[in-house]
């Protein structure tokens, strides 16, 4: 576990510890922290980021969590339950604990109730709270927050208190009237009344002692002014001091009766604690992953990772470059390469640190999508660590620890090398180098080392399972840009630093012949690698621009579409609602026509020949028009008539005048059409086979029919506007639907839901009673109105 101590302080874990104890909302919270350590079990790491995980949904949905001022009472309880009585401010404290623990567990079951979020750790937590709302309250009623015994403790205390208050002013009544006293004055230093050993006395000038009388209590520091107590109120103040020392012995009785309280309910509260402790830390975790931005990891076993835009979390935001790196497939070491202070250090730190944080519970500053391995252990070397007391050099200290490194490692560890060899002989080091990594590569770790030497670069190119990596430099500006490059090695940039500083191209000429011909080879590669990843990166940007072109225009054209669409609704319906009343004018001409001819007959009344010959013609008049109006109904009805089309078929869109393919059915009345590089979603009846039969189709005539409506309706985790709409809809549509009975489901949470769908229920015309579900159908959670 040492080793595993080392890397820890090496990757600066404690101040990530430091940065997440600001969080903590108590204590108790922020003693969880101060032991908190990395896990190597998958599974204990899997439990301690899923209880962040659900925290952080919570103050997601919720914004906080009302925790309120809580100590840790474990000392205090554990005293009341060896028979010590606890101070009125221990008690105090005991109380906020009882009404947090309550405060807490109601917010938390709302939060559940209301949520469609599964919370089981959370919810668990919650329901482990049992607070002793009896103790609470008893305290509640006898101390107030400041720690006074109020005088409601008990009706002796009051009693106590109304005597000496009456004694204090009968005393404070007699002082009075002696300093006001004209005869008195002039004996006294001040005109004060004022209190010494708990006895009410004025101040007297020493000349004055025999003729004003009296008890002294005190002196000035100079001795001229005597602090005498009247005889007029040594009694009066006899009895004020019995009634304070009952006061006095009432209120250690009230306290010892409140702490027995606390004693009976002692495995409560300390359980009650232990939750209260937990859930704050894991509200913390959380609060410090929205800080951050923090993600949830993806957890594997393999030895491989993914980081994606992961950032090192003691950077300042606005300067870290995110970085991209991985090990994935069958790569085991990652070789970085690159100019000093280009970031090389700062990659190892941030995938050591991460992983630190993950395997402790924590979500890392990365984007969604990033794996983190559970490794056994985490190595490193990190850092010139010369130890003048040791007399050891930075190579001879470096090579103690990687010493103590290769007897631990195994397929299960992360090893860490910061410039692997560095300190000694350039070739011996390099050797050095290459024989550590194969050493620790054989046995299965995985391994990420920076370091300056040319060779490294060869053994990551030839050694199957090792890649390059190398920060980036800009030659132009003569900057490390910070960004990773994984699959590229680094390259030296002397000669491009030297030409940009003005040194001679004949020196630097000279310069590259005397450099070996394998070296120059490589360093024309990796320049060669440099430009192809640059076009290669040009190229992307070009195809992501092009790309947010076209979802521009398809979004331009899906309005048009939409738009089309609304527009040819509207006027369908518009004509139908015309042809409609227009059928019906119709038809009431004819039927009052028929009625007027029937009244005829019956009447027996003689018809003159014009009169026929006028009802003749309004009677034909209406058929035409009815018959008019219908072939319009049914012709609209023919445009919406329903076709079918297979997946691969070549449909025409006529008012596009293109050519196209069915893609996907999408529904009975629509389908996903692609017309040329576009696809959209097109209404059937806007559609026409390529090859149309030119048969005749038969009119299909439209019937209305209303899908199934449930005799239920669930509101909860809607706003309280959009679940009142829901709830006018749904009564239409059950009442069209002739249920007599339904239920609303609202869920218990604070009540404004169950109040508002009531307020509704009552206001409702076609509502006849409503009541709150009974047991098995739901209780309070759920509403059942009776309808006509």
């Amino acid at each position: 576990m040492m080793l595993f101590e080392r890397a820890m302080h090496l990757l600066e874990y404690e101040k990530i510890k430091k940065q997440l104890w600001h969080h903590a909302a108590s204590t108790l919270g922020q003693k969880q922290i101060e032991t908190l350590k990395p896990e190597n079990d998958r599974k204990t790491v899997q439990a301690m980021l899923a209880e962040t995980d659900e925290a952080f949904q919570v103050l997601r949905m919720r914004g906080h969590l009302p925790f309120g001022a809580v100590t840790d009472i474990r000392p205090f309880v554990k005293r009341a339950k060896i028979g010590s009585t606890l101070s009125a401010k221990e008690l105090v404290a005991v109380g906020d604990v009882i009404f947090a623990s309550r405060v807490v567990k109601q917010f938390i079951q709302e939060t559940c109730d209301e949520s469609s979020v599964s919370l089981p750790i959370i919810q668990s937590l919650s329901d482990a709270l049992d607070p002793a709302l009896d103790v609470g309250k008893a305290i509640r009623r006898s101390i107030d927050e400041q720690g006074y015994v109020l005088d409601s403790a008990s009706d002796q205390l009051r009693e106590i208190r109304a005597q000496i208050r009456s004694y204090e002013s009968r005393i404070k009544e007699k002082l009075e009237n002696i300093i006001r006293s004209s005869r008195t004055q002039k004996m006294l230093s001040e005109a004060i009344v004022t209190i010494r050993n708990d006895r009410y006395v004025v101040p007297v000038k020493q000349e004055y002692r025999q003729a004003f009388g009296g008890i002294v209590h005190d002196q000035s520091a100079s001795g001229a002014t005597l602090f005498i107590e009247p005889q007029s109120v040594v009694d009066i103040n006899n009895h004020l001091s019995e009634k304070r020392a009952k006061e006095k012995h009432e209120i250690e009785r009230i306290l010892a009766a409140l702490t027995a309280k606390v004693a009976e309910e002692a495995e409560r509260l300390l359980n009650d604690i232990d939750v209260l402790s937990r859930i704050d830390f894991c509200f913390a975790k959380a609060k410090y992953a929205m800080s951050i931005k923090g993600g949830l990891p993806k957890l594997r076993e393999d030895g491989r990772f993914k980081l994606k835009k992961a950032r090192h979390p003691l950077i300042d935001p606005q300067k870290v470059v995110p970085i991209d790196i991985e090990v994935q497939g069958d790569i085991h070491s990652i070789i970085i390469t690159g100019p000093n202070t280009g970031g090389k250090t700062v990659t190892l730190k941030t995938v050591g640190l991460l992983t630190l944080m993950a395997q402790s519970g924590l979500f890392i500053p990365a984007e969604d999508g990033s794996e983190m391995n559970v490794f056994e252990r985490v190595f490193a070397d990190i850092g010139d660590e010369q130890s003048i007391e040791q007399n050891l050099s930075t190579f001879s200290s470096h090579m103690t620890n990687i010493v103590t490194i290769l007897d631990n490692v195994n397929e299960k560890s992360l090893v860490l090398f910061d410039e692997l060899g560095a300190g000694t002989d350039p070739q011996e080091g390099a050797a050095l180098s290459i024989a550590i990594l194969d050493h620790v590569f054989s046995r299965g770790a995985t391994v990420i080392a920076t370091t300056h030497y040319s060779e490294l670069k060869a053994y990551a190119y030839e050694k199957q399972g090792v890649i390059n990596a190398s920060v980036e430099f800009d030659v132009e500006t003569l900057s490390p840009t910070y960004r990773l490059l994984m699959g590229i090695p680094g390259r030296s940039n002397a000669f491009e630093i030297s030409k940009r500083l003005g040194l001679s191209e004949a020196i630097i000429q000279e310069a590259r012949s005397l450099i070996g011909a394998d070296t120059a080879k490589i360093d024309q590669m990796i320049a060669s690698l440099e430009n192809s990843r640059k076009e290669a990166e040009k190229a992307e940007q070009e195809v992501k621009r092009i790309k947010a072109e076209m979802a521009e225009k398809k979004a331009e054209w899906e309005e048009k579409i939409a738009q089309f669409e609304r527009e040819k609704n509207q006027r369908l319906r518009q004509a139908e609602d015309d042809a409609r009343a227009k059928m019906e004018k119709a038809k009431q001409e004819i039927t009052a026509l028929i009625e007027e001819l029937r009244q005829w007959r019956k009447e027996d009344k003689p018809v003159k020949e014009h009169e026929l010959i006028d009802a003749k013609t309004r009677m034909e008049q209406a058929m035409a028009a009815l018959k008019g109006e219908t072939q319009s109904l049914e012709l609209t009805y023919k445009k919406r008539e329903r076709k079918s089309f297979q997946p691969g078929q070549a449909v025409k869109v006529p008012r596009f005048g293109q050519i196209g393919h069915i893609v996907e059915k999408i529904s009975d009345h629509e389908y996903l059409v692609q017309v040329g590089i576009m696809k959209m979603n097109i209404n059937a009846s806007d559609l026409e086979a390529a090859k149309e039969e030119k048969a005749e189709k038969p009119i299909v005539r439209v019937k209305t029919s209303a899908a199934p409506v449930r005799s239920e309706l669930d509101l909860r985790g809607l706003r309280f506007e959009e679940a009142m709409h829901r709830l006018e809809k749904f009564l239409d549509e059950a009442i069209l639907a002739g249920y007599s009975r339904v239920s609303i489901i609202h869920g218990k949470g604070t009540g404004a839901l169950r109040n508002g769908v009531k307020k509704v229920l009552q206001n409702h015309p076609r509502v006849t009673s409503s009541r709150l579900g009974a047991y098995g159908e739901g209780d309070s959670g759920v509403t059942i109105a009776e309808l006509k």
